[in-house]
């Protein structure tokens, strides 16, 4: 089934209540308005996902490709257990650190992209070297960024660390991780039968920019 409306109204409900007693009394609505669609979205944008990366595995399983709708409480127990965000994570493996697809949208925003939540340190010089020895790599990735469809999550330095190189490459040198985002301006699209047709085409569009970030993480394993 698609998602609706009922979708972000029940993420909305179960962050309010916060309890898990009142969750598991309703785990069929959840199973139904939001698990469900997300397996379904996972299948949908498997043949674009494969197309970029053959090995990454596009398993619809929370914990899996799905994100958990509850918190690791471990890392915070006055933390709220459970989020109104949800997620879809494709990667080969997201214990190695290597870059990755995702999926998001909550009742706030919906959005997708490629990179990182958070890339190591060596990755990320890994990645500065390819930017100034301007690799063909970068280059690809760079133009998928000037295409005005995705954004470079801004995650700079205050004081730039290159300041004699051109803005064109200090906007990927003085990051502190990589990620290419589309922000989707209208959360219709979530409930649109558009949404996985769109969301194919934008990952198969940042294949260049994973191929730049997946250069500079295997430059860290060899």
């Amino acid at each position: 089934m698609p998602f609706s409306e009922e979708t972000l109204e029940f993420l909305v409900r179960n962050r309010l209540e916060d309890s898990r007693a009142w969750f598991h009394e309703h785990r069929a609505e959840f199973d139904g308005l939001v698990f469900e669609p997300m397996a379904e979205l996972v299948q949908a944008l498997t043949p674009a996902v494969l197309d970029v990366d053959a090995d990454i595995p596009c398993i619809p399983k929370a914990g899996k490709c799905i994100s958990r709708v509850w918190r690791d409480t471990r890392r915070g127990v006055d933390l709220p257990i459970f989020r109104d965000v949800m997620w879809l994570n494709f990667t080969r493996d997201k214990y190695s650190g290597n870059p990755g697809f995702f999926f998001e949208f909550s009742p706030r925003f919906l959005r997708w992209g490629c990179g990182w939540y958070a890339a190591g340190p060596a990755v990320m010089r890994a990645a500065r070297e390819l930017v100034l020895a301007d690799s063909p790599v970068w280059r690809e990735a760079d133009e998928v960024l000037r295409s005005g469809r995705f954004t470079l999550e801004d995650s700079r330095y205050k004081r730039s660390r290159h300041p004699e190189q051109p803005e064109e490459k200090r906007l990927w040198l003085d990051q502190k991780s990589l990620c290419l985002t589309h922000y989707e301006p209208e959360l219709s699209l979530l409930f649109s039968p558009e949404l996985a047709e769109t969301v194919s085409a934008d990952i198969r569009a940042l294949a260049p920019a994973y191929r730049f970030f997946t250069a500079a993480w295997g430059a860290t394993t060899k």
